[in-house]
Formats: C-alpha cells, structure tokens, sequence
C-alpha cells in the first residue's frame, strides 16, 4: 500500500507491505470559526475572569510566544489577544519570542509568524539564555537551580503565555508552563531542566503528568512568577485549529493535555521491526536536534534490535548554531556519548538531545531520509537513505523473513505504546 509521510511544507508518498500498520492520531476536523472561538475562550476562560476584565489601560502587557520550531498559529493568536485588549495602547504591549537555546528569528520570520502589521507596531524581543542583563533571578528551584527568566517577562503588569499543545517525548506535553520555563528561562536553569538525571528519568516521558520530574519543574518554576492568562490551541496533522483553551495556567493546560491524549494515544499490540515515522513536517522537522522527537515516538514500538527510519526534511541542518552537533565529535560510539554525559563533570548546552538520540540508538538502529548529506549523518552516528523502499528490501533480505511494520505518518503527534 502507499502512504503519505508528513515532510517540510508538504508530504511524500511511499509504499510498503500490506501488513503493516498505520499508527496516527484520531482525524478531527478543524473548527468551522478559529477566531470566534478563541474569542469565545477568552470571553470565558478557564478559571478566570474574562481576559479583558482582568487587564487595565494603563499596565504593560506582556504576551510569550513559542519561536519558528513549533506550528503555534501566532499569527491568529496574538492579533486576538490585542483586540481583545482595546483599551491596552500597542506601546504597553511587548512580544516575547520563547527561544529558550534556540537561535533568533529574522524579520521576515517574524513577518511570518505574527504578520506585518504587529512587527511594525509591537515591540518584540527574543529570549537570550547566556545574556545576564536580559534575565532576572526569581527565586531558587528545589532541583538545585536559581531560576532566572527573561526581564521584560518579569517587569510587566500582566503576563501572557500562549502556545500549542502537543505530546511531548520528554515532558509529558507541551504548552502550558513550558512557554515560560525553558522557553524565557536563563541557560542555568535550562541546563537543569535538561540535565542527564532529569532526561534519563522513566517517568520523564510522552503523555505522563502525574509524576514527572520535568514537568513538575517547569509548573514550578511558573509559580515563581506566575503567568496571569493562558491561551493555548491543539492542532490537527493540517496544523490547524481543533480546540481552544484559555484561562488559569495549570487548570487550562489540565484540560488541553486531557484532550490531546483522548486524541493522541495509539495503541499497538506488540513492537515492530521497523518504525517508519516522519517528524511532522515543517516547522518541527527543521533539523536534526527537532528530529529526535520523532526519533523517541518510534522509540516506544520498535523491537530491540529493531530499525527505526525517520522521514525529516532538515532543511536547516543539524543545525549549525547550539552544541548539539559539536558534542557528537567528542566520542566513539552511542554508548560512549551516554557513558560521557552522566559523568557529573559534564555539561554542555544540547546535551539532553543526544543523550536521548544515542539512548535510542543503544537500543535500535536508526536510518534518516531528509535533505543532510551522508557525511552531515555518520557524523551523528546516523545511517543514511536516498530510497526507503530499497532500504526496507535490504532489511527484509537481512532478516531472512517478512518484517513487521509500523508506520507513523505524523511522527510525534501521536503517542504509539505497547501494553506490557
């Protein structure tokens, strides 16, 4: 049979076995009104007054938004945060683009996300991890920490996080709190965050919330300077608008992760020999370090010993700015990057993704179809494949019987899991 793989800004279409599986999230349609509804969520939010009941005209007002790695449509949520605000000046408004490690954005990519109209006539900055004098230190966190976060953040009257939510590999979901901390956070308190302890924690994991360390930091860690008003979205394989939550941080993001796992969860009868899966497309599937995710989502359901073929366009590389690819240069082996990272002594910016990159590979052999050179890929202990067919003819032939196969076709957006 063939299938569509969600890659870049569109798919690609490939063919295998009858037999295999198709492992995707449930199809929900979009809303008939995005706008309307998300003025309706924020004329009756979750937990809270109306967001216009809750602002006055003379306050600054800052808004967090997720950067160009995530499908957060900013450019419908923010415009209706402002005209829900009337009575708020634009020179009281300031956008905070949540990089947290990641690079800035252009013009043209801010343009992009938020539309013209609001980069000419909203001040927007971009969080800088490593630059002191743009952060501020809001208290001490119970996992060995100061805490710091961006000062424009702090220093405003009102506080707004917006975001999407999605299953997140490490945790539990994203949105929500996650906007905040690492998105505005100082590097110290991302390196925490993401230390070896903290990622190679079980219960740090897709879906989970009860009781998982990374997502109990991050809720309190907003609790330190807590946002005022939530406004989060989930999206569809299409990224478009299937519901809205708004209102108090935690109560709303509760109900929006309880709705995308209704939607998300795939349950598989055993693990597979080979997991096609794709990274969602554009904007997730960027580049590599963003590949992981996916990575990990084919982690849950492939056998041990098994191969996992991630279809991820890269189209920006490994990429070139941050760690992550630099770090893989330092060892010999998946198994001695792991062995290097929980040493104590070691701590490098990107570190948590190729702990998670080389804890997958320890376990499965993993090919990439995207647009990186196969130099660009051994580097990353990586297999490279131009032809996902031929590649799965030559594993057959390996194996000496037929495969089974699991295909994800929206990659990360789905949370597969096996019952034990």
């Amino acid at each position: 049979m063939r299938t569509e793989i969600l890659y870049g800004k569109s798919n690609i279409d490939i063919e295998v076995p009858d037999s295999s599986t198709l492992i995707e999230p449930q199809d929900i349609e979009p809303l008939n009104d995005d706008i309307a509804a998300i003025n309706s969520a924020l004329e009756s939010p979750i937990g809270t007054p109306p967001l216009k009941e809750m602002v006055k005209s003379d306050d600054t007002v800052s808004i967090v938004i997720s950067d160009i790695t995530r499908p957060t449509p900013n450019h419908i949520l923010v415009p209706c945060i402002l005209n829900a605000l009337p009575h708020v000046p634009r020179e009281n408004f300031v956008i905070i683009n949540g990089t947290g490690t990641h690079r800035d954005q252009t013009r043209e990519e801010l343009i992009q996300m938020l539309g013209e109209d609001i980069v000419d006539s909203v001040k927007i900055v971009h969080n800088h991890c490593h630059d002191k004098d743009s952060l501020v230190n809001v208290g001490h966190s119970e996992y060995g920490c100061d805490v710091y976060l961006n000062k424009d953040y702090v220093d405003s009257d009102f506080k707004i996080v917006t975001g999407f939510i999605e299953p997140h590999f490490f945790a539990g979901f994203s949105g929500g709190p996650k906007g905040i901390m690492p998105g505005i956070a100082g590097i110290e308190t991302i390196m925490t965050f993401h230390n070896a302890r903290m990622i190679g924690d079980i219960r740090s994991t897709w879906g989970n919330m009860e009781d998982n360390p990374l997502q109990n930091m991050t809720r309190e860690i907003n609790a330190m300077c807590k946002p005022d008003f939530m406004l989060n979205v989930a999206l569809n394989k299409d990224k478009l608008i299937t519901q809205v939550f708004a209102g108090e941080l935690y109560e709303a993001h509760d109900v929006g992760c309880a709705y995308v796992k209704e939607h998300a969860m795939f349950r598989c009868d055993d693990r597979f020999d080979v997991v096609i899966a794709s990274n969602s497309g554009y904007p997730l599937d960027q580049n590599l370090y963003q590949t992981v995710k996916g990575m990990s989502a084919a982690h849950k359901i492939v056998k041990e010993g098994g191969t996992i073929i991630m279809v991820s366009e890269c189209a920006d590389g490994l990429p070139d700015h941050g760690k992550f690819a630099e770090i893989f240069k330092r060892a010999e082996s998946p198994q001695a990057l792991l062995d290097m990272i929980h040493d104590p002594n070691f701590a490098e910016m990107d570190q948590w993704q190729v702990q998670k990159q080389a804890s997958i590979q320890v376990f499965a052999n993993v090919y990439v179809y995207s647009k990186l050179t196969d130099q660009q890929l051994e580097e990353a202990m990586l297999n490279p494949t131009s032809n996902i067919e031929e590649t799965l003819k030559t594993l057959e032939a390996s194996y000496g019987r037929p495969l089974s196969i699991g295909v994800m076709p929206q990659g990360p957006l789905t949370i597969p899991y096996v019952e034990s």
